[in-house]
């Protein structure tokens, strides 16, 4: 004989009710972070020269820094989950963020280059463990139609803080007097700034762990053991959930096609951004002379401006979304996307073809604008639109989707310079600029076919299932007079 723990309709303690200022002070906290990590990335990529003077080490391991950073966010978030599902996101917050925080420290102090790899590797892993929890923490407490102003903003804080790493990351390594360890330096200031306002201000937005904690606190205080969350009525153990959440995301990404699909694409995509860190400034150094830190301003001025252009671009896809949604249904998601995938290809040959000392530096920064454009729009479509198509599931086909992601990271920059000083700049280019337009086909055919592909999955029948399942509950709920146990035991 169990009572079920449940929030009523306006429970102040729902994450989904919490006001509006403390839903946008958790949103633009996740942002913060979003930002830190992106910063961290493209700050440490435009001062190789910097960290190869100071630490006699080669361009390549300078490189192992950038990639093994890159491969924590694939892997971890498979594990990390798990451990949200058993504490809560805001321990975890903490505890990353602090280890994240540490990590910096380390790398900022390092004395040889094997130091830095190592304090990289870490900051990637201990990095990703928040990262991975950002989305959920935003799914947690706005509405499905109330994301798309949360989740633009958490794509253009990424891409901008790529541009203003490059920026601030250029200006301080080349200068005699700083050099690379202030960049890092910097970073510690703003991460322990970060890990100051998780203490103080972020709330646990898991729902099922707040019901969990009143149902503790409810028995404490009628001493009656019978209250239960759901939680804890259908709990598994840790082992359990930590295999679940490693076997899942890889069964979701070799079985479902949409998975597999906006992995493939947003992978090659994510490498191809790792490239460019590689190629803009030796390319712009060599063909217009530009310094370190005027390329760093280029990197941020394309980034920055790319972002905002993208950042419009998915408010307007919001509109789109919310007219055509009860036609088309999560395939609602992808109608810029769909004008993304052109813009990608054609920038990368506007990039790859007027990169020449006979025509002005701007023509090929305006193809890297539209890229980025690009790229924030893709970066978004893929959260949004695997997570309204999987449900339950979602962290799950994210977690897939963001291991392909990494891996391409990961790889990509271990083999750009040598593949560019073999087919040259140009031709390298256009060599991803025509694998881009052979994908470009994507989301045109997920927008006409996608609800097709659904109906034969087996993931998504289950999941249409047990929607359906829940709605006739909820309407069956609605007819049913509670007992006095039955309405204390939500209300507690």
């Amino acid at each position: 004989d169990v009572v079920q723990i449940k929030f009523h309709e306006v429970d102040p303690r729902d994450p989904k009710n919490f006001s509006c200022a403390r839903k946008w002070t958790i949103t633009l906290l996740c942002c913060a972070f979003c930002g830190i990590i992106a910063a961290a990335t493209s700050s440490y990529s435009i001062g190789y020269e910097s960290i190869m003077k100071d630490l006699n080490c080669t361009q390549l391991q300078a490189t192992l820094g950038l990639s093994l950073y890159a491969i924590g966010f694939g892997i971890v978030p498979l594990v990390s989950s798990s451990f949200s599902e058993e504490c809560g996101r805001r321990p975890i917050y903490i505890v990353s963020s602090a280890l994240f925080f540490f990590a910096e420290v380390m790398d900022a102090l390092a004395p040889n280059i094997q130091t830095v790899i190592v304090s990289r590797a870490l900051q990637g892993i201990f990095g990703a463990c928040s990262l991975s929890l950002l989305g959920g923490s935003i799914a947690d407490i706005w509405q499905p139609h109330e994301r798309g102003l949360p989740m633009s903003l958490l794509a253009f804080s990424s891409l901008f803080s790529f541009g203003l790493g490059s920026a601030f990351g250029g200006l301080i390594s080349t200068s005699p007097h700083l050099g690379w360890r202030w960049v890092q330096w910097i970073h510690v200031m703003f991460t322990g700034a970060f890990v100051l306002c998780v203490i103080l201000v972020m709330n646990e937005t898991r729902s099922s762990i707040i019901l969990t904690h009143i149902a503790k606190d409810t028995r404490k205080m009628t001493g009656d053991p019978r209250y239960r969350s759901d939680a804890e009525i259908d709990k598994l153990s840790l082992s359990s959930l930590i295999k679940t959440s490693c076997t899942r995301p890889l069964y979701l990404l070799f079985t479902e096609p949409i998975v597999q699909s906006f992995s493939l694409w947003i992978g090659f995509v994510w490498g191809i951004v790792f490239c460019l860190f590689e190629s803009v400034t030796t390319e712009f150094q060599s063909i217009y002379n530009f310094s370190v830190g005027d390329t760093a301003y280029l990197i941020f001025y394309f980034n920055s401006v790319g972002a905002i252009i993208g950042f419009m671009a998915n408010m307007y896809q919001e509109t789109l979304y919310r007219k055509h949604f009860p036609i088309k249904s999560q395939e609602a998601r992808l109608y810029i996307p769909c004008v993304a995938a052109i813009v990608l290809p054609v920038s990368m040959f506007i990039y790859a073809w007027t990169a020449s000392p006979n025509i002005p530096w701007i023509a090929p920064l305006i193809g890297l604008t539209a890229f980025a454009s690009g790229t924030s729009i893709i970066y978004q479509v893929s959260f949004l639109y695997v997570a309204d198509c999987y449900g339950p599931y979602a962290s799950s086909a994210q977690a897939g989707q963001g291991l392909a992601r990494n891996l391409t990271a990961l790889m990509f920059p271990l083999f750009t310079q040598q593949m560019f000083a073999g087919m040259t700049y140009k031709w390298g280019l256009t060599l991803w600029a025509l694998i881009s337009a052979v994908m470009a086909p994507t989301p045109w055919v997920l927008l006409f076919f996608g609800s097709k592909i659904r109906s034969h999955s087996k993931v998504s029948r289950k999941i249409l299932e047990a929607e359906q399942q829940q709605q006739q509950q909820s309407d069956g709920e609605k007819t049913v007079v509670s007992s006095p146990t039955e309405e204390r035991s939500m209300q507690v």
